[in-house]
């Protein structure tokens, strides 16, 4: 059986947490294109506001069925 995939970047946003932010960016891709197959987590950042944890950012790949 032969499969081809794309490529999609997507970066999740959460004030909770990384995983959080992870469903989120899947959540998104899901939505605009039908055929999501797996992701693949490329970045964790975050952001720091008065010396906190304001925000979780996560970059996943998300591939989809061709």
């Amino acid at each position: 059986m032969e499969r081809a995939y794309e490529l999609v970047e997507v970066i999740g946003v959460s004030e909770k947490s990384m995983s959080d932010a992870i469903k989120k960016a899947v959540s998104a891709a899901s939505k605009n294109r039908p055929g999501t197959a797996w992701f693949e987590v490329v970045e964790q950042r975050g952001r720091i506001d008065k010396g906190e944890v304001a925000e979780f950012q996560a970059k996943i790949r998300v591939g989809f069925r061709a």
